[in-house]
């Protein structure tokens, strides 16, 4: 009897899961049309997917300006596709980070690894370190600045060799004000030139300007990193639970946590590569679809990279609109539904600041 009812359990589970995927596909093409159709110049849906196949199928044909072409083809759409995966993105590694430290309130903008990365692509942009590099000097700084902000927060947060909660969140929170300190110090240092302007702009996060050569980066880092996930969703399910249950099951969790690390930093870094500090999106995602489909990350990771790619989308939109023609950071318009969204789950999730170790 309870066999039975397990497996009509897991059987309903697996249809909620299928009909949300189909639901988020479905969401994420009516977002791209939408968001490629919204500005300035009027553009009907067809017209959107019909210069998008002309680009790519020969024999598509049809009625349209090269105007139009250029706004849709060159302007909006790598905007578009690029907000989605930088919102993937950032909610993967919101969920990596949350499985690895064990606490609910884990996130790159929280935990300072996202000013870690601005420190390091600061240093690209003004002084022109990794120049040697070309166009990957900025992934590469950003990479190496988020994954030293991360090992200096694991590294601080650690008390005999355990993690506590309160200590990673304060730690955090230190670190990042750190950070961003001396990124506002590099800037300040650097004058008021076109370089600093761009810097200031930059750390609240933008998408402007986006050209089909940013995608490539993110594009691979973000397939690389989730199909190294997808072969390790086990081990993270294991992690969740806590470091002597994931060792009773056979998994090396120190080997592991450096993997994560690894990811986490260079995912991280990627992103703030080309989008700029946007915080709070691997706060909130990963619990949403937790919320949805429970914790196994078979489950988890598809949908977060989904629903956040969604978010960023929506959120650019609302960022080239709420003052058109001028443009506002899209990381003030994530702080707007992070905060409360933050000040919310550390309610509900208070039983973590009572001290207790993970």
């Amino acid at each position: 009897m309870i066999n039975s009812v397990l497996k009509h359990l897991r059987k309903d589970q697996q249809q909620r899961y299928k009909l949300l995927m189909i639901a988020m596909v479905v969401m994420l093409l009516l977002s791209i049309t939408l968001a490629v159709m919204i500005g300035p110049v009027p553009i009907s849906p067809f017209q959107v997917w019909q210069i998008a196949l002309s680009q790519i199928l020969p024999n598509v044909t049809g009625d349209w300006t090269p105007a139009q072409v250029q706004i849709i083809w060159l302007i909006r759409f790598p905007r578009v596709l690029l907000a989605f995966f930088v919102g993937a993105g950032l909610s993967v590694v919101g969920v990596i980070m949350q499985a690895l430290v064990s606490n609910p309130l884990a996130d790159p903008f929280i935990f300072g690894i996202s000013s870690g990365a601005s420190v390091g692509a600061v240093l690209v942009i003004l002084l022109g370190i990794f120049s040697m590099f070309g166009v990957y000097a900025l992934s590469l700084g950003a990479f190496l600045g988020a994954l030293v902000a991360f090992i200096l927060v694991f590294l601080l947060a650690r008390q005999q060799g355990k993690l506590f909660p309160t200590r990673l969140i304060l730690v955090g929170v230190a670190v990042s004000y750190m950070f961003e300190a001396m990124t506002s110090f590099l800037a300040l240092k650097a004058g008021s030139g076109e370089a600093t302007q761009r810097v200031l702009f930059w750390l609240l996060g933008g998408l402007s300007g986006t050209k089909w050569s940013d995608l490539i980066l993110p594009v691979l880092a973000l397939l690389v990193g989730i199909g190294y996930l997808l072969f390790q969703t086990r081990s993270l399910n294991a992690l969740l639970i806590g470091e002597e249950t994931a060792r009773t099951l056979g998994v090396d969790t120190d080997s592991f946590r450096k993997q994560l690390f690894f990811v986490t930093s260079f995912l991280t870094g990627v992103i703030v590569a080309v989008s700029g500090v946007i915080g709070f999106v691997g706060l909130m995602i990963p619990h949403s679809v937790r919320f949805l489909v429970g914790s196994d990350h078979r489950r988890v990771l598809p949908l977060s990279l989904l629903l956040g790619g969604i978010f960023i989308i929506w959120a650019d939109v609302i960022a080239r609109i709420i003052v058109a023609p001028e443009e506002v950071p899209i990381g003030i318009i994530t702080a707007l539904f992070g905060t409360p969204f933050f000040i919310w789950l550390m309610q509900s999730s208070s039983d973590i600041f009572r001290g207790g170790r993970l």
